[in-house]
């Protein structure tokens, strides 16, 4: 296991992106398998290929699913994982702090 690894094991903010990257990865290889394969391969290694970064930032704006709208406020999104606008910051956030473009 990497370092980075190990750290974000001990951070909130890592354990955030590492749930919704594995989240990511199995419907990614559902879709895509190769593409699936390139990613994982990234992630294992601690670095997300530039697409995959944008893959994955684009994913989890458009899986958020828990909008804090009441039923009467705005929609309801189905997922496999709860996912926050803040879970969506955080990944965001993790993206560019290793300089992919978000």
């Amino acid at each position: 296991m990497s370092d980075e690894r190990v750290r974000q094991e001990n951070d909130p903010a890592g354990r955030t992106v590492e749930r919704l990257v594995a989240a990511w990865l199995a419907e990614t290889e559902r879709h895509d398998p190769e593409a699936a394969g390139q990613a994982r391969d990234g992630w294992e290694r601690g670095a997300l290929s530039e697409r995959a970064a944008q893959d994955l930032a684009t994913w989890v704006t458009a899986r958020v699913t828990d909008t804090g709208f009441t039923e009467d406020e705005g929609p309801y999104v189905a997922g496999e994982v709860r996912i926050t606008p803040s879970d969506k910051d955080t990944v965001h956030a993790w993206l560019r702090a290793r300089g992919n473009a978000v």
